[in-house]
């Protein structure tokens, strides 16, 4: 599935069974609750905290897709093409890093 085919999907799916899009600020705050809880999945399986009983049931590509969801929310309702604007931002970061992390020792010494 490219990105547009997924900016469509879900602007079908909101119209069918979300009756509309929440507001903008209304996804902003959803999606920033979305990062967090995959932050927490993540603090808990590659850091140093412990898993809470409550914790278990959730999973890593389950939160990706949650954010991937909000984000696409997001992007239908601001006019963003993320098909466009991806590549357009892997042009701005191969233009302006090219060489930055090649030359840059610290991840050479530590893999």
């Amino acid at each position: 599935m490219t990105l547009l085919e997924a900016q469509i999907k879900v602007d079908d799916w909101i119209k069918k069974y979300g009756i509309r899009y929440f507001s903008e600020l209304t996804n902003m705050a959803i999606l920033t609750e979305e990062v967090g809880e995959l932050a927490r999945i993540i603090s808990r399986t590659y850091g140093d905290q412990s898993f809470k009983e409550s914790d278990l049931k959730n999973n890593i590509s389950d939160e990706l897709a949650d954010i991937l969801w909000v984000l696409i929310c997001i992007a239908n309702q601001t006019g963003v093409d993320l098909e466009d604007a991806f590549i357009k931002n892997i042009d701005k970061k191969t233009n302006r890093d090219s060489t930055r992390h090649i030359n840059n020792n610290k991840l050479k010494d530590n893999p």
